[in-house]
């Protein structure tokens, strides 16, 4: 018997990143898969305020380059979307605070 159930954030974000599934585990550690807090509002850090969305873009040193190329980071595809922008230039740098979490041998990314 198949049963439905609603597709969840985590669904979404490992679909998503199938491709490079360190993303959804990067993604996993800053956010536990949350776009949005409780009040509907999108997530912000805990540590860092200005860190928004799923995967957690810090918007003091993205924001204007994600408007530039059209993302609204408030926005969970434009988010991610970003966040695989952000990867293909800097590798998983931008993430490396939370490296502890999601960081193993088998899963590190080297780009520069």
């Amino acid at each position: 018997m198949i049963v439905n159930r609603p597709v969840t954030v985590e669904d979404h974000v490992r679909a998503y990143f199938s491709d490079e599934p360190i993303l959804a585990d990067i993604a996993e550690c800053e956010s536990q898969f949350r776009q949005f807090d409780a009040t509907g509002k999108p997530l912000r850090g805990e540590k860092n305020s200005y860190d928004v969305g799923v995967m957690q873009i810090n918007e003091i040193y993205h924001a204007k380059k994600a408007e530039s190329l059209g993302y609204n980071l408030s926005s969970i595809g434009d988010n991610m979307a970003y966040a695989r922008y952000l990867y293909e230039k800097q590798g998983t740098k931008p993430w490396s605070s939370s490296a502890k979490c999601w960081d193993t041998s088998k899963n590190i990314a080297k780009k520069n």
